[in-house]
Parts: C-alpha cells; sequence; structure tokens
C-alpha cells in the first residue's frame, strides 16, 4: 500500500498541475494583441531611466541602497535562532500587539513544521504610521515610485487596481488590493503577488496612531500562495518603529490574475511552480533586503509624504 501525499505534496502538485493551465493561458495572453501586451505590461528593469528622472520625485532617487542597520547586519552573519524559539502563525496578532516586545525582534530561523520565519525591527526617526499608509497606497503605481524603496533590488510594480487618485482614506487603496512586483531577494529575482488584507478583520488591535500592513504573499505567474507578511508601526521617542514578520512555506492556492501572469511571463517568467520550498538562505536574504529598504525609505519617507502625500 503506497503512503498517502503530505499536504505539501498535495499543494505543490495542485500548484504545478494548475500553473501549467495558468501558464498556458498566460501564454497565449502574451501573444494576443490586446491582454497582455507590452503598452500595458510595462518592463522590467534595474535602476532609473532617463525618463524616470522627470518624474516630479526624482529627486528622491539614489543610486545605490542606503545599508541596513548594525542589528540586521549582525543578525544575518550570525546562525539562525533556534525553531523552538519561533512563533506560530497563529500567534501573529499577539507578537505584533499594541505593546511590548517579543523574544525574537530581529532574526530568521526554520519551524520543525517547515515554516521559514523572518523579524526585522527598524527605527524611523520622524516617520509616522500615516507615512506608512500613505506610501503603501502610492507605491507600486509605477515602477520607478517603488525603486525609491530598494534601488538596487526593486525593478517592475503593478497593481490589481489603481487606488492612487481616489477619493478614499490611504488604507483603503491598498487594503483589497494586490500589489505585482518583480524585485530580487539576494541573488533570487522573485515575481510575486501581495495581497493586502484587513488586519482587524484577522485579528489585530491596531490603535489610532499605529497601522498593520498585512498580506498575503503569492506568486505573479502560479496560482500558489507562498506565505504572510505584517509590519506593524507604532510611535517611539523621536519617530516610529518598525516590526516586520514574515511567514513562509504557509501555502495555498489562489485564483489566478490571468492579464498579471501573462505580462509577468512577457517580462521574463523566473519562478519554477515546482520549487516552493524557501529555505534558510532566502529567510537570511530577505531579512538584509527587508532591514536595506525599511532603513533606506525611512530616511526621507517625511520629505517625500510631505510633497506628494494626503
Amino acid at each position: 500500500m503506497s503512503p498517502r501525499p503530505t499536504r505539501r505534496q498535495v499543494v505543490v502538485g495542485a500548484a504545478a498541475a494548475v500553473a501549467a493551465t495558468v501558464l498556458g493561458s498566460a501564454a497565449r495572453a502574451a501573444a494576443a494583441p490586446v491582454v497582455g501586451s507590452a503598452d500595458l505590461c510595462g518592463e522590467r528593469y534595474a535602476g532609473y531611466r532617463d525618463t524616470d528622472r522627470d518624474r516630479p520625485y526624482a529627486h528622491y532617487m539614489a543610486q545605490r541602497t542606503a545599508p541596513a542597520p548594525t542589528a540586521v547586519v549582525d543578525a544575518c552573519s550570525g546562525p539562525p535562532i533556534s525553531p523552538d524559539s519561533i512563533p506560530g502563525f497563529d500567534s501573529i496578532t499577539t507578537d505584533l500587539a499594541p505593546v511590548g516586545y517579543s523574544d525574537v525582534e530581529t532574526g530568521y530561523g526554520q519551524r520543525a513544521d517547515g515554516v521559514t520565519f523572518v523579524a526585522v525591527r527598524t527605527v524611523m526617526p520622524r516617520v509616522t504610521a500615516a507615512m506608512w499608509d500613505w506610501w503603501f497606497g502610492w507605491h507600486s503605481a509605477e515602477a520607478a515610485r517603488y525603486k525609491l524603496w530598494h534601488p538596487d533590488a526593486h525593478l517592475y510594480a503593478d497593481l490589481a487596481e489603481d487606488r492612487t487618485a481616489q477619493p478614499v482614506p490611504n488604507r483603503a487603496k491598498y487594503i483589497g488590493n494586490t500589489s505585482f512586483v518583480d524585485e530580487y531577494v539576494g541573488p533570487k529575482l522573485q515575481q510575486l503577488g501581495i495581497g493586502f488584507r484587513d488586519p482587524v478583520a484577522h485579528g489585530f488591535v491596531v490603535p489610532a496612531d499605529q497601522t498593520i500592513v498585512f498580506g498575503r504573499v503569492g506568486s505573479s505567474i502560479a496560482p500558489v500562495d507562498l506565505g504572510w507578511l505584517a509590519h506593524q508601526v507604532r510611535p517611539v521617542d523621536g519617530g516610529a518603529e518598525m516590526r516586520s514578520r514574515f511567514h513562509l512555506n504557509s501555502r495555498g492556492l489562489h485564483m489566478p490574475d490571468v492579464k498579471q501572469a501573462a505580462c509577468a511571463v512577457r517580462r521574463g517568467a523566473s519562478v519554477d511552480p515546482t520549487d516552493l520550498t524557501l529555505g534558510l538562505d532566502l529567510a537570511r536574504d530577505l531579512l538584509m533586503h527587508c532591514g536595506q529598504e525599511m532603513n533606506h525609505l525611512a530616511g526621507f519617507l517625511p520629505e517625500l509624504y510631505a510633497e506628494f502625500g494626503s
């Protein structure tokens, strides 16, 4: 009697089967004159182009990303944290409570159940939670905006629905929306779709002077969910702190966005739908990536928000 497949094997098998259908549809859409056309898709490219320099926010464009804080560098150069020290995803609402700190604020590791974990704490002088709510509703509308965050690694961005000009609160511009991005995390090119969820509906407590950006991380090509992210921003003396959490290898399936999948294929697919294991190397790279981008943007976010925010 052959052994029953594990949950991971079931998800991988289902993802591969569905992805084959989606990728076939995406390839056909990419060849069509309208859906997935080059004019509608945009391009993936490193750094800034001359046309980017004409943007009204061009004076915030840096050639390189600022270094990560010392605590992040030290954590990346050290060993992973003990699997027994890593909280489960089911405790994320208490891990990111409005007050207090957790045993692990900056580090990476992998639980015995295979879930890969990353935590990053970033201190941000002069920054507020409202600035980050605005940023998450604003930055993915243009690749050049997304590159402000991490000019070394960010290559492309688009939205399922561009709400940036809608007369709605900043949180409503990204909650319930999906951001599609191409970026390097370490040496690996990732093509991701991040679906932002309502943190209160998930059980987070979010005081008025704080925010929690909460999302489901998946592939922008294959209909595969890879994990969860959450960024809590709360006030501290002189500014704010961001407490970031990633729980990866928490898999599932989602309905594909065929147009976005077609565009991702046109840009050059980087995803192997059967390769769903996100291990310690990826966790270490993500720790550094998050530490760099959050620290980099925080250095000028107050000025950017004062000039373009609402």
